[in-house]
């Protein structure tokens, strides 16, 4: 029984299935035979669709392509309507179509240019189109990988609401050593060349500087030209395109007037929006928070100029924050990080600085100490070493002396000497007494028969 229904089912989804794909057999029978109909429609009722003629490429300005062509004088027009089809095939491929006949196009032309247009027929729901026209413009000259390579250009709005321009670039990989690079930028119908150049350690040009350019600061994403060529006495230098739009390339401003503080366990931060033209809504911000105590960081995106964040009130924390474009046009480069704001105290690298600074104090206190001993001591050392060459150069102008009986030596009576003189005449006359410090027998009649006498002894430096 089960094998029964089992079967039945199957059957059932078999013929559905085969119903199913001859409707799709059908209807894809009907849609080929519109698609075929159609255009042969007008053919039956002796419509012709003829293409454009004169169709015409011209270089207008710097990256800058005019597309011109006129109806076919056969055309009939009657109750039809006449558009055109474009199709840029290079450099970047685009298509679109227009009731005009000429276009223009901005694009980098050192590689050449090609398009091709073609007439649009139309009545009620019917299109009828012709064969394609192709023109093309041949590639700008110059010895292949001579021209300049990794450009990159750099926007600012001043003070001043002016944009200034900044573009670096190296030099062609097969460039000769005197190559000589020139810039010039196209904004709109504005062409400059660059008078502001930085060189290379060949004396090439790779750097370039607009203080100031024509570039509209309240624009929103028009295109900047810059065209780079060159001459040589060895290769032509291939010129160089490159289309940027303003706001991509714009670096934007410091976020002004920046302020954060304690709200009890919270950390409130408030700011201004970067010099622009732009409104407060045109831009984000990102927040840099930096936990000096843990050494978390962390970086939160903000839509607005407020901010507000529970935090750690026993850490110190640094913030930092920057801008860019947000909704209104195309993002551009972030801003430099603010200056830095510290927050916050911390507690434990409060204490530890304080006695670090405590010992720090002590130290040198102690060191301080130490020297002025060790000064003192080499200062007591050298006025006894001063005093004791001072007394070996002492003039003693009356002395005191003692009569020593000769029994204390066997010998004649001898003087003892209170102090004695280092003139070597005396030495030799009364020994050396002053040197040795001892009784020293007299052999000089000079120093017989001397009395004690007590008087002012007199010193002085010879």
């Amino acid at each position: 029984m089960l094998t029964r229904h089992i079967c039945w089912y199957v059957a059932v989804l078999t013929y559905h299935l085969k119903i199913m794909a001859s409707m799709m057999k059908v209807f894809l029978i009907l849609l080929q035979t519109e698609n075929v109909l159609q255009p042969s429609i007008p053919q039956a009722a002796g419509v012709q669709v003829f293409p454009p003629v004169n169709f015409t490429l011209t270089v207008s300005a710097l990256a800058q392509v005019l597309l011109q062509w006129k109806p076919n004088p056969n055309q009939e027009q009657k109750t039809y309507t006449i558009r055109y089809d474009v199709k840029i095939l290079s450099p970047v491929p685009e298509e679109y179509d227009t009731k005009k006949t000429r276009s223009i196009q901005t694009a980098a032309l050192h590689n050449g240019f090609s398009a091709q247009v073609r007439t649009l027929l139309l009545h009620k729901d019917l299109q009828m189109r012709s064969d394609w026209v192709k023109e093309e413009l041949p590639p700008l000259p110059g010895a292949p990988e001579t021209s300049v390579t990794n450009l990159s250009c750099v926007t600012r709005i001043t003070v001043s609401s002016a944009v200034s321009l900044h573009c670096t670039w190296l030099p062609g990989q097969r460039a000769p050593e005197d190559a000589k690079y020139f810039l010039f930028y196209r904004y709109e119908m504005y062409t400059e060349e660059c008078q502001d150049y930085s060189k290379d350690k060949w004396n090439r040009n790779t750097e370039c500087r607009f203080s100031v350019t024509h570039i509209d600061p309240e624009e929103i994403d028009n295109v900047i030209v810059i065209h780079i060529n060159g001459s040589s006495k060895y290769a032509a230098i291939k010129p160089f395109q490159q289309l940027f739009k303003q706001n991509a390339i714009e670096k934007v401003n410091v976020p002004r007037n920046v302020t954060v503080f304690l709200e009890q366990n919270d950390l409130l931060a408030t700011w201004e929006k970067p010099f622009s033209p732009f409104p407060e809504v045109c831009f984000e911000y990102e927040f840099y928070l930096f936990n000096l105590k843990s050494g978390n960081k962390q970086i939160l995106k903000i839509s607005s100029n407020y901010f507000r964040l529970r935090i750690d009130v026993t850490s110190r924390y640094s913030i930092q924050i920057r801008a860019n474009h947000h909704i209104c046009c195309t993002r551009g480069f972030w801003s430099d990080w603010s200056e830095i704001i510290y927050v916050g105290q911390n507690k434990y690298e409060d204490s530890i600085a304080w006695i670090l600074s405590v010992l720090c104090v002590s130290m040198c206190c102690t060191f301080l100490l130490v020297a002025i001993i060790c000064k003192m001591r080499t200062v007591s050392l050298t006025l006894v070493k001063a005093a004791e060459r001072s007394f070996h150069g002492l003039h003693i102008q009356t002395s005191i002396f003692s009569v020593v009986p000769s029994s204390a030596f066997g010998q004649t009576p001898c003087i003892r000497p209170w102090a004695c003189s280092l003139n070597s005449a005396d030495i030799k006359e009364c020994g050396r007494c002053s040197e040795e410090r001892l009784w020293m027998p007299c052999s000089n009649s000079r120093c017989h028969g001397a009395k004690l006498q007590k008087t002012q002894i007199h010193f002085g430096f010879l």
